[in-house]
C-alpha cells in the first residue's frame, strides 16, 4: 500500500516549484492532492492533469492564502468535499530581496500576509477538522539561519512561521498530530535570483542548488508515519549548508 494511501492533503502555493513537486510527490505516494493557487489556474490545472495522467487524485482549489477569510475556507471546503484532512502543507510565500531603506508599509504588510498571516490561520482552521494523527508542514528558509542583507522583512516573516511550528506542535501533541517547518536552502525555482544562485552553488559542498524534487523528498518524510516522532523541528534541506 502507498505511503499515504486514503490521506486528503492541501499544498498550498502548488501551481509551480516546489509546491508543485510536494503535491506530485504525494500523489505519488497515494494521497488525494489539493493543489493551490491564486492566480494561477491553468498552471494549477496543469499540475493537477499531470497528477492524473499518472494515475493520481488531485484538484485545483482558487484561494489567495494572504486573505484569512480565502486560507479558511481552503481548509473548510476541503475536509466537506473529502470528508476529511490529513495533511497541510504551508507553502505558498513571496520573497522580497529588498533592503530596510526601500521597504514600504504595503511591502511589509503583503509579504507578512502571506507568510505568515494566512498560514497562523490556515493552521487555526486546520486543527478543528485534523484527523488525529495528521500532518503540518510549514515551508520556512535556510536563510532565516544566514546573515544575508536586504531581505530582512521576508526573513522575518518566515522566522514567525518557524515559531508557529514550535508552539503548535505543543498544543497538537495530545491528538498526535505533529507539526514541523521544512527550511529549503538556495533552491532552484523562478524566486531564485541570478545573485543567490551564484552565492548558493558557492556555500554548498555539493556545489549544487537544490532542485524542487529534493524537498518535496525531505517533506514526502516528515508527513509519512516513519516520521511520527518528530515533531517542533525545523528540518534544514540546504544542501550542507553550515549556519
Amino acid at each position: 500500500m502507498a505511503a499515504l494511501s486514503g490521506k486528503v492533503a492541501i499544498v498550498t502555493g502548488a501551481s509551480n516549484g516546489i509546491g508543485r513537486a510536494i503535491a506530485e510527490r504525494f500523489a505519488e505516494d497515494g494521497a488525494i492532492v489539493v493543489v493551490n493557487h491564486s492566480k494561477s489556474p491553468e498552471k494549477a490545472q496543469q499540475v493537477v492533469i499531470g497528477i492524473q495522467a499518472k494515475g493520481g487524485k488531485a484538484v485545483a482549489f482558487q484561494a489567495d492564502m494572504s486573505r484569512v477569510s480565502e486560507a479558511r475556507r481552503l481548509v473548510r471546503e476541503t475536509a466537506k468535499q473529502f470528508g476529511r484532512l490529513d495533511i497541510l502543507v504551508n507553502n505558498a510565500g513571496r520573497f522580497m530581496p529588498k533592503p530596510l531603506a526601500e521597504t514600504t508599509e504595503e511591502d511589509f504588510d503583503q509579504v507578512v500576509a502571506l507568510n505568515a498571516k494566512g498560514p497562523y490561520f490556515a493552521m487555526q482552521e486546520a486543527a478543528l477538522v485534523l484527523k488525529d494523527g495528521g500532518r503540518i508542514v510549514n515551508i520556512s528558509t535556510d536563510g532565516t539561519h544566514l546573515s544575508f542583507p536586504g531581505a530582512t522583512a521576508y526573513l522575518g516573516s518566515k522566522g514567525a512561521l518557524e515559531q508557529y511550528t514550535r508552539g503548535l506542535a505543543q498544543e497538537l501533541a495530545p491528538r498526535k498530530i505533529t507539526v514541523n517547518t521544512v527550511s529549503p536552502g538556495f533552491t532552484e525555482t523562478g524566486m531564485i535570483t541570478d545573485q543567490y544562485r551564484q552565492i548558493g552553488i558557492q556555500m554548498s559542498p555539493l556545489k549544487r542548488l537544490g532542485t524542487p524534487k529534493d524537498i518535496a523528498d525531505v517533506v514526502a518524510f516528515i508527513v509519512s508515519d516513519e516520521a511520527r516522532w518528530i515533531t517542533g523541528q525545523n528540518v534544514h534541506a540546504g544542501g550542507g549548508i553550515v549556519m
